[in-house]
């Protein structure tokens, strides 16, 4: 019993990181619709904060102390406040604009790639072509779309997600759909088939497609709640089922009320 304990704590564990990725990820679709080019420069800035929680977990793995230092510069620069007015006399790292901020991080993951091997270099590379979207975004998405390839399946994975998120807010949307639809089936942990399924039926939304999306929709959170561990318990919803429930209330709320009950969530510390 404390092995399956100990077991199911370092799930909780992992999906809690997953989720915290996705979450902050997800928020971005709601702030794209009806603001014009201007919110695709706020698109590099939400996906770096996400990576930083993957990344973090990833470095920690490691041993190579330096190459996690260089790596550490580099996100705190992507990171750094922007305020067109910095107050005077503050110590803190402060940009004036997103694509300055955004050039000085490509600048500082660029030593990062030319130094150290993978994860870092990899790692790296995916941070530069996520800020290229805000200096560059033409080239920033060409290394996206080039990054799907990266033999490291959490960059990779990653990659396809940015560069689908991208596509979306572009309103390329059955792009968009084409690169959600192969996460799915990649079934990868960083980016879930709950995660990407969410969003193929919010860009539906978008598409008019109120019955497809209620109907993907139903489906993922039917399946969530229904899951049993070994030991025939319910296992917790993800945060993307979560907010798939969520959806479909708002979409089609006769819909929603034919989902199974939501399961009490256990107390692991018993």
């Amino acid at each position: 019993m404390a092995g399956y304990k100990k077991k199911r704590a370092r799930e909780l564990h992992h999906d809690r990181f997953r989720d915290t990725t996705m979450t902050v990820l997800d928020r971005l679709v709601n702030r794209l619709e009806g603001k014009g080019r201007q919110i695709l420069y706020g698109l590099a800035g939400v996906i770096v904060l996400a990576l930083l929680v993957w990344a973090g977990v990833n470095w920690r793995r490691g041993h190579a102390q330096e190459a996690e230092r260089a790596m550490g510069r580099g996100i705190k620069i992507a990171t750094a406040e922007v305020n067109a007015t910095p107050p005077a006399g503050s110590k803190d790292l402060i940009f004036t604009s997103e694509q300055e901020r955004a050039q000085r991080a490509i600048d500082e993951f660029r030593k990062v790639e030319a130094k150290y091997g993978d994860p870092y270099r990899s790692q790296a590379q995916l941070f530069i072509a996520i800020n290229e979207l805000l200096v560059d975004r033409p080239k920033g998405l060409g290394d996206l779309a080039a990054l799907r390839g990266n033999g490291n399946p959490e960059v990779a994975a990653l990659a396809k997600f940015a560069l689908a998120q991208a596509k979306e807010a572009d309103n390329s949307l059955d792009e968009a759909i084409a690169l959600y639809s192969e996460l799915v089936k990649q079934n990868a942990a960083v980016v879930t088939p709950d995660t990407a399924n969410l969003h193929v039926a919010m860009v539906y939304v978008k598409q008019g497609k109120k019955k497809e999306a209620a109907d993907l929709l139903f489906n993922l959170v039917e399946t969530a709640r229904k899951a049993k561990d070994a030991d025939g318990q319910p296992l917790p919803e993800s945060a993307a089922a979560r907010e798939a429930s969520q959806e479909l209330q708002k979409i089609d709320p006769a819909r929603y009320a034919q989902l199974t009950p939501a399961a009490r969530p256990t107390n692991l510390s018993l």
